[in-house]
């Protein structure tokens, strides 16, 4: 069973990575990356559809996205749900397909979204810290030595580190990607 706690705080401590990795993505660093357009819906047949199931978005240029829809009716719904979206882009519409140009970040804005960064990795920090604690209430309440808690709670905190090491990795790395000129 300590075993069964211990797969479980580290399954959960992995989730808490990809899910700020996820976050980050959102995040745009003066680079084209279609993982921005991920939140974006436009309305087609009068359903909410996510952009992905509408269209193809590919990166040509370095700083522009290329969304080709598959049914070339739902051009003017994908482009209103872009324009209409807090990205702050705006789509230019040549009757087949969507450009969106990516502006290039100023020093100021590269910093703010710096920090944006890091209180998103703060916040992951925090859900790591917290896995661990329930992990630990968890192996409290099994029936065990106290030689076996005690290497047990060890183990949740190396895995507790492991996790904050790779949170640390990830937003460093977008850090990296955003103060990169």
């Amino acid at each position: 069973m300590a075993n069964a706690i211990l797969e479980s705080a580290k399954t959960r401590m992995e989730k808490a990575g990809q899910a700020l990795q996820h976050q980050l993505g959102n995040i745009r660093a003066g680079v084209a990356n279609p993982q921005i357009l991920r939140s974006v819906t436009a309305e087609y047949y009068g359903a909410e559809t996510p952009l992905n199931q509408l269209a193809s978005v590919t990166v040509p240029e370095a700083r522009v996205l290329l969304v080709t829809p598959f049914d070339k009716t739902a051009l003017k719904a994908i482009e209103q749900a872009i324009f209409a979206s807090d990205l702050g882009l705006t789509p230019a519409n040549d009757g087949s397909v969507i450009r969106l140009v990516i502006p290039a970040l100023t020093e100021e804005t590269r910093k703010d979204l710096a920090k944006e960064v890091k209180a998103e990795a703060e916040k992951s920090k925090v859900a790591v810290r917290n896995i661990r604690r329930d992990a630990l209430d968890a192996a409290k309440k099994e029936e065990i030595s106290e030689d076996e808690l005690r290497k047990l709670e060890k183990d949740i905190q190396v895995v507790t580190d492991d996790g904050i090491k790779n949170i640390e990795s990830i937003a460093s790395e977008k850090e990296k990607e955003l103060l990169t000129i």
